[in-house]
């Protein structure tokens, strides 16, 4: 006998990021950062600026509360990694790619870009990969 399954909406029940969700997506950036070989104080750079101590206290596993601004970083990182996934069938030729200089950026590097420091660098770097995606 068949059972409907019941349809998820279409919206979430709620549009934040939760503490969960938050402190499992910086543990999935550290690893990022290492697989882009990012140093510490351009990964502190492209993380709003976070203190030294509170860097630290991330590479070991305890990101603590993570603010709104951070937590939008920290999604817009994610979108980084996932546009990079889809592009490159080679993962390492993704991680690769943030370091190499494109003409898009004026010839600066991704990596870059992002360590600018604010929201719309880390944005622009995730236009630029989901216009690459999608064809246009």
């Amino acid at each position: 006998m068949l059972q409907e399954i019941p349809r998820t909406q279409a919206a979430p029940n709620s549009p934040h990021i939760t503490a969960e969700e938050a402190a499992a997506m910086a543990r999935a950036v550290m690893r990022l950062f290492e697989r882009w070989q990012v140093g510490d104080g351009e990964a502190r750079e492209i993380l709003g600026g976070l203190a030294s101590r509170t860097y630290a206290r991330w590479k070991a596993g305890e990101p603590g509360r993570i603010d709104r601004d951070l937590a939008t970083r920290l999604s817009l990182l994610m979108g980084i990694h996932k546009g990079l996934r889809y592009l490159f069938t080679d993962p390492e030729r993704g991680y690769a790619w943030v370091k190499k200089p494109n003409l898009a950026f004026d010839s600066r590097t991704p990596l870059a870009v992002m360590a600018q420091g604010d929201i719309f660098s880390l944005a622009r770097v995730r236009a630029y990969l989901d216009a690459e995606r999608s064809g246009w």
